[in-house]
């Protein structure tokens, strides 16, 4: 039956969220029960494209990225997919009319990871972030509202601002992976093999200023969606504050963590600050 097919597919992406992201996956358990699954879906989506092009080494990836972007099309059109992962993305793309232009941009970004290794403009480094990030956040958004466009299009600029910020966030972290193993620079104007304090104290303020804005937009979400939002914010802000902490020539040369202990301490403390309506 379809319908056992489905619930099958939903688990695989509720599995990959589990064991590919422990911090995504606190968070996504403090969603309301009725938009958990649907976060699931996209993150199972974004997080196998991104494995093809981050990890798939000894792999065609460019091959590899081609025909699960067929996949996807054909998923979203046909309402059904033999890889379980595109199955239940559809299921959400169709449920929320999520449009094209979103998973678009999502995958041009990673085929730029198949061939662009160095950003030099603002509007490249834009470009990327807003494919790569911002439209995950659009399309999470999408889910949050559940489909009230007035909502949607009152919050979508919060929403892009805090994709940026975790990508940002994502980028200094991962430094030494990006350029020693993945030979990629996203920062543009700044020499990331020599991070200078100086530089490193720009890109966190930029950073901060796109968390000012996320967090009005938290502020102003559904209920159901406002506390695991917050956690994954409060999560990356403290990963952040870790970042800021650590002096440049580390952070070139080391990855950058919060120990699980410290995130309890903050999923604890964020369930209080929403308790007491505080967010």
């Amino acid at each position: 039956m379809k319908s056992l097919f489905d619930k099958v597919s939903r688990e695989c992406s509720k599995t990959v969220t589990q064991n590919y992201s422990t911090s995504f996956s606190l968070a996504s358990r403090m969603l309301g029960p009725t938009i958990r699954q649907d976060i699931h879906n996209i993150y199972g989506f974004v997080r196998f494209a991104d494995e093809i092009v981050d990890t798939f080494h000894d792999y065609d990836k460019r091959s590899l990225l081609d025909r699960f972007e067929k996949d996807l099309i054909s998923a979203i059109d046909e309402k059904i997919s033999l890889n379980p992962i595109l199955n239940s993305f559809q299921e959400t793309v169709n449920k929320y009319d999520i449009t094209p232009d979103m998973y678009g941009a999502f995958m041009h970004s990673m085929r730029l990871d198949l061939d662009k290794s160095i950003y030099l403009t603002d509007e490249e480094y834009r470009n990327y972030i807003y494919g790569s990030a911002d439209v995950v956040g659009l399309m999470s958004l999408k889910v949050f509202v559940k489909g009230n466009m007035e909502q949607y299009n009152d919050l979508k600029d919060d929403a892009m601002r805090l994709g940026s910020a975790f990508q940002k966030v994502n980028f200094l972290r991962d430094l030494k992976a990006d350029l020693d193993t993945l030979e990629r620079s996203y920062f543009p104007n700044t020499d990331l093999h020599d991070l200078s304090e100086e530089d490193k104290a720009r890109l966190i303020e930029e950073i901060k200023e796109d968390f000012d804005a996320g967090l009005r937009g938290i502020q102003r979400l559904p209920i159901e969606a406002k506390l695991g939002v917050y956690t994954a914010y409060t999560y990356y802000r403290r990963l952040l504050t870790r970042l800021e902490r650590t002096p440049s020539k580390e952070i070139r040369n080391t990855r950058i963590r919060v120990p699980n202990y410290e995130k309890i301490f903050l999923l604890s403390k964020g369930y209080v600050t929403y308790r007491l309506n505080l967010i």
